[in-house]
């Protein structure tokens, strides 16, 4: 994965025409990720097909190779992996780089406790500065043993521990890794392991779990809280795995279509997880007009194509329970908001401090950089529209190497008088290497 000359690739993103055509996205990062991770602890050959080849999958390929897993491409451009078995990881050789992939992180560490090994977690500066107590806590319980660096960050050593020992835990921050991680360890843990969730979040572990033939159950109590019960020393078998668009990418073109006047532009084969909607629902009250076509279920997952036609966008105040679901889409969120009609306030976003960059500051000053009226709050923003009118553009925005951040303000780009200027998009390719294609294939950059 070598960067040509690891300079700054800077672009600069203009107003669009109306957009038209039909946009194919990439594979679901956090579905990616999984399919991986638990094909390389089947005993046999699975198949994945669709799997999402950014960066930050492509890190996780590599350490389940490092640990034993056989995992290749085959010229379909499907990928074939034989596992090691539960409980069959080996010790890898040299430290596990994992780039700008904080997925891959912190469920692999979860994967490593329950085995009898020692791994060293390494990352790139983005990663280096996000939080892995949150993880450490749980999994520490559980028998293993963390030399972290200060905070809690990487590089962090893990030493393993078989048989770990399975706890009942119940997610003090709502956390779809944190609760994956848990689940991750207790695979190879003796007895049943149970994860307790206040507040739901993206459910793809448990589906997949079920789906590879692991025991797990859950129960839902009358306020919402979730009982997620795995049985260990589970057998998994290997399976063969289509996985659906991701609803984070979909995002960007969707927003696009419905800010730019006159577009018109279907999005196939979108995961719709009712976990990880969120951000359709919020543009949907919005007034945006986005309609599912092609409804149908692929391996356990709701999978359809969104016609999504321009729209003029009111303000809105999403619930904070809403964060969970659409909690990567935040970003992209806040450009429509800046282009709609009246006040947006949107609340309990303090997860967004923690992400690849402070998303809350980083968008903030972007979005005043190119015209928008935004109030930083300790836990979001409120952000008042333009009513519709382009923003006035300019830059060059700071996007941490923040991926999302960089796609963000490259849609605003398309809905601004004189441009937006990205001053780095080499982070894109971690979750969506195609991107600029794809708008070029919308008519929306030259």
């Amino acid at each position: 994965m070598a960067h040509h000359a690891d300079l700054p690739q800077p672009a600069t993103f203009r107003a669009a025409p109306a957009l038209s055509g039909t946009a194919a996205i990439p594979g679901d990062k956090s579905i990616s990720h999984r399919s991986l991770m638990l094909s390389a602890l089947a005993v046999g050959e699975s198949r994945v097909e669709g799997l999402l080849e950014g960066e930050d999958v492509l890190a996780t390929a590599a350490a389940m190779r490092a640990m034993g897993a056989h995992i290749a491409r085959d010229d379909s451009g499907a990928w074939r992996i034989s596992g090691v078995g539960v409980g069959g990881l080996l010790q890898p050789a040299t430290a596990l780089d994992m780039g700008n992939s904080g997925t891959s992180t912190r469920l692999l560490m979860g994967l490593l406790s329950s085995h009898a090994l020692t791994a060293t977690f390494i990352g790139d500066a983005s990663l280096s500065k996000r939080p892995m107590g949150r993880v450490i806590d749980p999994l520490s319980l559980m028998g293993a043993e963390f030399t972290a660096s200060p905070g809690g960050r990487l590089p962090l050593t893990l030493r393993g521990i078989c048989p770990a020992v399975p706890i009942e835990y119940r997610l003090p921050v709502a956390s779809a890794q944190v609760k994956s991680a848990i689940l991750l360890a207790g695979l190879n843990a003796p007895g049943i392991t149970r994860v307790i969730e206040p507040i739901p979040t993206r459910d793809h572990s448990e589906r997949m779990l079920r789906g590879f033939g692991a025991d797990l159950s859950l129960e839902t109590e009358a306020d919402g809280t979730r009982i997620i019960s795995l049985t260990g020393e589970a057998e998994l078998s290997p399976r063969h795995i289509i996985v659906p668009g991701d609803p984070s990418s979909a995002a960007f073109p969707v927003v696009a279509a419905l800010l730019a006047p006159g577009s018109k532009v279907t999005v196939t084969n979108v995961g719709l997880n009712p976990t990880r909607a969120g951000l359709f629902d919020l543009l949907r009250d919005m007034g945006g007009s986005i309609e599912v076509t092609n409804a149908r279920d692929v391996g356990g997952e709701p999978v359809g194509d969104l016609v999504v036609t321009a729209s003029t966008l009111r303000g809105v105040e999403p619930d904070p329970a809403r964060a969970p679901s659409m909690i990567d889409e935040y970003p992209v969120a806040f450009i429509a908001a800046a282009v709609a009609q009246g006040r947006s306030i949107f609340r309990g976003l303090e997860e967004l401090r923690v992400k690849e960059s402070d998303r809350i500051a980083t968008m903030a000053t972007g979005l005043r950089l190119i015209g928008a009226q935004v109030e930083e709050l300790e836990d979001g923003l409120i952000i008042d529209g333009t009513g519709g009118d382009p923003l006035p553009g300019g830059g060059p925005i700071a996007t941490k190497l923040d991926h999302r951040i960089a796609m963000s303000f490259a849609i605003s780009g398309l809905v601004s008088r004189n441009g937006v200027e990205i001053d780095d998009m080499r982070p894109v390719a971690t979750s969506f290497p195609g991107f600029i294609g794809l708008l070029r294939g919308l008519g929306a950059v030259a």
